[in-house]
């Protein structure tokens, strides 16, 4: 504003509306408002200008290109074996090509395939086809259409080969280890909260599992330890699956299969059983309880109003989460020399009420300080021009302190105007401050003067026109900045 008034212009040009609306986050109707204020407007066509280039660039970046589906052999239908089997032999149905921000991959559709198709909150299945000793690796698989979309990087030399498709084991091993804690999970949570409790979205990866539940409050702690409890003597029955395939939905109803709310299912539906858990599921999932070996619940969240998110570790990650946190106690044990668990929660809650204890200490030392620095820099103010100034570089605890010296010698000294620079944890903080009639009388503005002197210290700052701070980077230029400061009293 400042400078297009200087140049006698009306207007601020439309990129610069723009800068600030899409780099800084400042709406346009506050700026619309501001310049309004001040008599300007922007140009509106310039501002639309600029934001449909950046909906155009954000399209280009999320564009995915795809060739035509190129078939390569004559096939009609796709049959998944992967609930049996994590190996078998394939065919090629058909591939085609795809970009996106200017990387090449390809999907390929097998004739059968043991590869899970990304779907219900379980991720897809990695692997690799090899055929005449050379090996394509599946990085993903999605679904699409009813049909397993198999990713790679490179297409294999052979097209017309026959292929020997492989599943990544392990992953695949715990994944299913995730998947079916879930459903012990959900048995659990409507078990002790009750049966009000849904299932409102999961995500099951080899990594950890995630799963949201309607409930209208935090879980207590106790709440958290008996789902788990309950989770881990599920486990350790050992129970095994039992699976349904193609069974009539009504035959699944009467079985008592928790369908998801709003899923569709047509009229055969697939039913995974371990126990009492009895859920509608399209996933995969591990044949014995017992293989999911421990469970543990890392966090409990609120994801939106009466919507919970509990994260949880299985097998390995569960294991190897409960020995860290046994290898930290153990850690605190030695360092407060405390012989259990209770002992290391009574040393902690001591050191904290020491160290509240000596914070409250140092604050009152602080402020007796203070008031010696206050009581030393008002004797050394300088009458220029009538104004009692007061330019100085101080020592002070943090920032707060720095401030309420500023008000406190504001308050005491009339017609005064004060510059106080410091160093915090090395990086330099100006401060200008100044009685109302400085503001008024010579029309002084403390955040213009902080702007201009905070180049100094290659930083700035800004603030209220009788108060305000910058800060920055450069810890050698800030007795120049003081110095910049001060000469606004001539």
């Amino acid at each position: 504003m400042e400078q297009a008034q200087k140049a006698g212009k009306k207007q601020i040009d439309g990129k610069t509306v723009f800068v600030l609306y899409d780099t800084y986050g400042f709406p346009l109707d506050l700026t619309e408002l501001i310049l309004k204020e001040k008599g300007l407007t922007h140009n509106q066509a310039e501002f639309e200008q600029e934001l449909n280039a950046q909906k155009e660039r954000s399209r280009n970046d999320a564009k995915i290109e795809s060739s035509d589906w190129q078939e390569v052999n004559s096939f009609s239908t796709e049959e998944f074996t992967g609930y049996d089997e994590t190996t078998t032999d394939v065919k090629i149905w058909r591939y085609r090509k795809v970009e996106t921000k200017g990387k090449n991959f390809y999907q390929i559709v097998f004739n059968k395939t043991p590869f899970y198709g990304e779907m219900g909150g379980q991720v897809g299945d990695c692997g690799y086809i090899e055929a005449n000793g050379k090996k394509t690796y599946i990085t993903d698989t999605q679904k699409e259409n009813g049909l397993s979309i198999h990713i790679v990087k490179e297409l294999p030399e052979d097209l017309k080969a026959t292929f020997h498709a492989v599943v990544d084991a392990e992953k695949r091993t715990a994944i299913e280890r995730n998947h079916s804690a879930t459903h012990l999970l959900d048995e659990a949570l409507r078990s002790i909260l009750g049966t009000h409790v849904e299932q409102k979205g999961s995500m099951v990866c080899s990594d950890y599992l995630r799963f949201d539940f309607s409930h209208f409050s935090k879980m207590t702690d106790e709440e958290i330890a008996k789902a788990e409890a309950f989770v881990n003597e599920k486990i350790r029955e050992g129970i095994a699956l039992e699976e349904h395939r193609d069974m009539p939905i009504k035959d699944a109803q009467a079985l008592g299969a928790i369908a998801l709310f709003g899923e569709k299912y047509g009229d055969k539906v697939r039913v995974v059983k371990f126990g009492d858990s009895i859920e509608l599921c399209g996933g995969t999932h591990i044949s014995n309880t017992g293989r999911i070996g421990y469970f543990k619940i890392i966090t409990e969240t609120a994801v939106a109003a009466g919507i919970r998110r509990i994260e949880a570790l299985t097998g390995k990650a569960a294991e190897e989460y409960a020995a860290k946190q046994c290898a930290i106690s153990s850690a605190l044990k030695l360092m407060f020399k405390a012989k259990s668990e209770d002992d290391i929660i009574k040393s902690v809650e001591a050191l904290i009420a020491d160290n509240a204890a000596l914070k409250k200490q140092i604050d009152v030392l602080e402020h007796e300080k203070l008031a010696g620095v206050k009581d030393a820099l008002i004797a050394k103010a300088q009458n220029i021009n009538g104004v009692n100034v007061i330019a100085e570089r101080v020592s002070v605890g943090n920032k707060d302190l720095l401030k309420d010296l500023s008000f406190q010698i504001r308050q005491q000294l009339d017609n005064s105007f004060i510059v106080l620079g410091a160093l915090f944890d090395g990086k330099p903080l100006l401060s200008v401050i100044m009685s109302d009639n400085l503001v008024k009388e010579r029309s002084l503005n403390a955040g213009a003067i902080v702007k201009e002197a905070g180049k100094e210290i290659l930083g700035g700052g800004g603030g209220q026109p009788f108060y305000a701070t910058a800060g920055g980077k450069n810890p050698d230029g800030l007795d120049k900045a003081i110095a910049a400061a001060k000469a606004f009293i001539k």
